[in-house]
């Protein structure tokens, strides 16, 4: 697996407690998000560094979303709270969340080192056609060694987002077709990707296109000819994702990994993480 890869396996989970712990859920009710579906808070959190953006920015930052479930959610979230009364309530629930995971632990030497060599990956990456590493990019940096680590992955991690999706349109895969032909190659389920809003009319018809284009079978699985274009979207995503780690330099990045050990194995033991995951992680292979 190559490195920008690996790097990403293992900051992506720390960066995703946000979406599915408790106290993340419980500060989203307090500013009066309704959390039976976990929808509205996680297109609070994520989207509020863009600003109050309506719909149509949403869908270009968002892509494999459906735009009709993008709609139902922005630009109603502003609604309840502010974007600015929002990023404030995602660090608390980071805060929260860490803590009741390792206790006094997020506040040793080792999670002041690792912030800082997360910020040096961080502040190094190119924001040109990057618009949520950009946004996030543009949020003062937290003071407290914890959310200043958790900023950082979340800066890298929106960064090889946007490169990924730049490869997706590369490969000329609209957002449909790119959950369709992921699905393929036995990324996930089909059922797992139902969140993202897609009908079942509009999954059937983005098959279609694909078979149309020698990507899918008449079952749905991925052709050879399929799993080559999804090997270079993953290949192309790796290398737009690669600059930061090459920046910080590979003995600093795998230390950095060492001291990332000890929230990414917390974010996994606390179960609030899902078994089967929309991203492949652990499931896709990094191309030859």
């Amino acid at each position: 697996m190559n490195f920008a890869r690996s790097m990403w396996h293992q900051l992506e989970p720390v960066h995703s407690v946000l979406y599915f712990s408790p106290q993340a859920f419980e500060e989203a009710a307090a500013l009066g998000y309704d959390i039976e579906s976990r929808w509205p808070s996680y297109f609070a959190y994520r989207t509020a560094p863009l600003g109050p953006v309506g719909a149509n920015v949403a869908v270009a930052a968002y892509c494999s979303f459906s735009p009709r479930a993008i709609g139902e959610h922005v630009p109603a979230v502003w609604q309840v709270a502010s974007p600015e009364q929002v990023l404030q309530v995602r660090l608390r629930a980071v805060d929260r969340t860490y803590r009741a995971l390792l206790g006094d632990r997020v506040d040793g030497p080792e999670m002041a080192e690792a912030a800082e060599l997360a910020r040096r990956a961080a502040e190094s990456v190119s924001v040109p056609d990057r618009l949520f590493t950009a946004a996030n990019l543009d949020l003062p940096w937290p003071d407290e060694p914890l959310l200043a680590l958790w900023h950082a992955t979340t800066i890298l991690r929106e960064h090889r987002g946007d490169g990924h999706l730049a490869a997706l349109l590369a490969a000329g895969l609209d957002g449909c077709e790119a959950l369709v032909s992921f699905a393929a190659i036995g990324a996930a389920p089909a059922p797992t990707f139902a969140g993202r809003g897609w009908s079942e009319t509009e999954w059937e018809e983005a098959q279609e296109r694909l078979a149309v284009r020698g990507l899918v079978d008449g079952d749905g699985q991925a052709t050879e000819r399929g799993r080559e274009l999804r090997d270079e979207v993953e290949r192309t995503t790796d290398r737009l994702a690669a600059p930061p780690w090459q920046a910080l330099g590979e003995e600093r990045a795998q230390r950095l990994s060492q001291l990332i050990g000890p929230l990414l194995g917390a974010a996994f033991k606390s179960g609030m993480l899902p078994m089967t995951s929309t991203l492949g992680i652990a499931t896709v292979k990094a191309p030859d």
